[in-house]
């Protein structure tokens, strides 16, 4: 039942005497409409709420401005004129369970949350000041992509956009295109090891790709060449096989000994924690070329992961690896160390329970976590 209230000769106030309803019987485009209205506050004239609608959409706006009017919702100001009582504004009875129902997160709940989140974050905290120049609900939702970034750089990731969306939020569609505009804008991608575009695999090694119509000698580049994954996804015979694969982390470290290897030897770039795509292209190969691999990542706790991560393509492949320059004496020759974090110490207790790790790597492993130190292979190839 509605209660009539009236305010002058000309005006009155209608409101229910319910309490509000729930809103799970308004269909999705009452319900959208409904959430536009809401955001613009507790107090409207309903000349502006009508527009709100759009062209060809009154009748909807009124049904809906009926609905509120009977459930509860409102209370709805009305002005007499050419002999009729006319919507002239609306006021919400109680707004905050109502944005709360329809998924509106409320600017000052907002700004509490960034508020108490904030100050639980290092200071040091990656694109810190970048979200602290954004809306508090905006600061929110996005608040898991600078952790998320943190850590994809911390872990020495690269890949593409989608496998970062993938380990940031679980899913490759996850980030939306405001979201990467805001990255790309406060960060730089590129050197973070994010690609937009093809991913490729850098390779130097003695083997001749066979493809549909023709033939590519990776020999024939002065240092190293770099493959698309569709490429070695084309191929479908090689000739020339080396005697081993070195796999080389450090992008640095890769160019040099591209540069230098043996003739009978083949180098690929191993970028970091490797992505789907390279670990796709790479398995590709090992079908058409092959042999044993030697991997030399850092000598620290990450370094032993990637390596165990790259190798397990060679053992599904039914093929032996062995770390290189990831050993006891490369990390005492190195030039300077670093130590070990509470990060590092919990990788090291995880690695240690890794099945059939090689003698090398546990005896880093335990080297490390003695001494307190780690390294980066750069002092070392």
């Amino acid at each position: 039942m509605l209660r009539v209230t009236p305010q002058s000769k000309t005006r009155r106030l209608r409101v229910s005497e319910q309490p509000p309803r729930g809103l799970d019987s308004l269909p999705h485009d009452w319900r959208q409409l409904l959430k536009r209205w809401v955001k613009r506050g507790g107090d409207s004239r309903w000349e502006t709420l009508k527009g709100d609608a759009g062209v060809g959409q009154q009748n909807l706006a009124q049904a809906l401005l009926d609905w509120l009017l009977d459930n509860g919702w409102i209370q709805l100001d009305e002005k007499f004129e050419r002999a009729e009582w006319w919507p002239y504004r609306v006021e919400f009875r109680d707004p905050a369970p109502l944005r709360a129902a329809l998924g509106i997160v409320n600017a000052d709940a907002a700004a509490a949350q960034w508020h108490a989140l904030r100050s639980t974050l290092p200071p040091d905290t990656l694109l810190l000041d970048a979200l602290d120049t954004l809306p508090p609900k905006t600061a929110l939702a996005r608040t898991d992509l600078a952790a998320a970034l943190a850590r994809w750089k911390y872990e020495q990731r690269s890949g593409t956009q989608r496998d970062f969306a993938l380990f940031a939020r679980g899913t490759t569609k996850a980030v939306t295109t405001a979201d990467w505009a805001w990255l790309d804008e406060v960060a730089d991608l590129v050197e973070a090891g994010i690609e937009r575009h093809t991913p490729l695999l850098l390779i130097a090694a003695p083997v001749e790709l066979r493809l549909p119509d023709a033939v590519l000698n990776l020999a024939a580049c002065a240092d190293f060449c770099a493959l698309t994954p569709a490429t070695l996804t084309a191929a479908h015979s090689a000739n020339g096989t080396p005697e081993r694969w070195h796999l080389v982390e450090n992008r640095t470290s890769f160019e040099r000994v591209a540069r230098t290897h043996e003739a009978n030897t083949g180098i690929i770039w191993l970028p970091g924690f490797p992505p789907g795509w390279w670990r796709e292209a790479v398995a590709r190969l090992l079908k058409l070329v092959p042999a044993p691999a030697a991997i030399a990542c850092d000598p620290d706790p990450a370094g032993v992961a990637i390596a165990l991560q790259a190798g397990s393509l060679w053992q599904a492949a039914g093929l032996d690896w062995q770390p290189w320059h990831m050993d006891i004496a490369t990390l005492q020759a190195l030039p300077s160390h670093g130590v070990l974090n509470a990060w590092d110490s919990a990788r090291i207790a995880q690695l240690r329970q890794t099945p059939a790790l090689p003698a090398k790597l546990v005896e880093l492993l335990d080297y490390m976590q003695q001494h307190n130190i780690k390294g980066e292979q750069e002092g070392a190839l």
